[in-house]
């Protein structure tokens, strides 16, 4: 019985020519499952199936520029200066995603399509927050193809192995680290009955479902970035997405204070005056 996770033996595999990306599949598998899920959570709300569909057609190519811009502004290192190659900054292929990118372009995208659909952006973004962390449960798998983002070298049951060409340079003779990527996508099939179960149980509405997957996701976000150990830039001490992550939390958490409708606020200060 092995006693840690095996690398994948390939990421690319070869129709004639064409190369087939473990990563991509990754992607693209949980962009499917997040239109379906989404789809299905807006018809059971009143809203038409066309419009997940139609909404998609601006979200996700916004998203996924989004997310490849705050790869390359976050980590410049890897793709401009001496001895580097900046076609690469568009190898989307090879890894460097940035969720913070893609859900601020992507909601760009969101919003041109529900303004034109005639449609309410919050509920919307209601309707897509499980589905879309479920995608991105799915997406980690890439990394795990790519071994790639993985955390410090372990001795757990679970500890990942990682081929000698992907080892950090400082520890090439340690062959297992902690896979943070199962971590991250475990977390977010957790978020993900959160949502689920919070949104029946509290009615979470207009754009409050959304603002609870941020503050949820950016929870686990900060204890995983934390045990990576690939580069990244650092400020203060922190790195970058730490900072990123932290700023995103608290501004989820005042959304989801401020939001509140008018009757719970009104419950709330009653139940304080006494």
């Amino acid at each position: 019985m092995l006693a840690y996770l095996p690398s994948p033996p390939r990421g690319v595999w070869y129709l004639g020519p064409i190369p087939i990306r473990a990563y991509a599949l990754c992607i693209i598998v949980g962009i499917l499952v997040a239109l379906w899920w989404t789809q299905r959570r807006w018809v059971a709300r009143g809203g038409a199936a066309d419009d997940v569909l139609d909404v998609a057609t601006w979200a996700v190519p916004f998203g996924i520029i989004g997310a490849r811009l705050y790869h390359v502004i976050t980590d410049p290192e890897f793709y401009f200066g001496p001895g580097r190659d900046p076609i690469r900054a568009l190898h989307i292929w090879d890894g460097g995603l940035g969720i913070w990118g893609a859900v601020a372009l992507g909601a760009v995208g969101a919003w041109i399509g529900c303004r034109r659909r005639g449609i309410r952006l919050a509920d919307f973004a209601d309707a897509m927050a499980p589905g879309l962390v479920v995608a991105q449960a799915i997406g980690r798998w890439g990394n795990y193809f790519n071994q790639e983002l993985y955390g410090g070298p372990s001795t757990l049951p679970w500890a990942l192995e990682i081929d000698p060409a992907h080892r950090p340079p400082d520890t090439p003779d340690i062959g297992l680290y902690q896979p943070t990527f199962l971590y991250e996508s475990l977390w977010d099939i957790g978020v993900a009955v959160l949502l689920v179960c919070a949104g029946r149980r509290f009615g979470l509405r207009n754009g409050r479902l959304f603002a609870l997957y941020v503050a949820a996701y950016t929870a686990g976000r900060a204890w995983i970035e934390a045990l990576r150990v690939d580069h990244a830039n650092h400020f203060l001490g922190l790195r970058l997405n730490d900072w990123t992550s932290l700023v995103v939390f608290f501004a989820a958490i005042a959304f989801l204070l401020l939001r509140r409708p008018r009757r719970e606020q009104r419950q709330t200060a009653t139940a304080a005056r006494q």
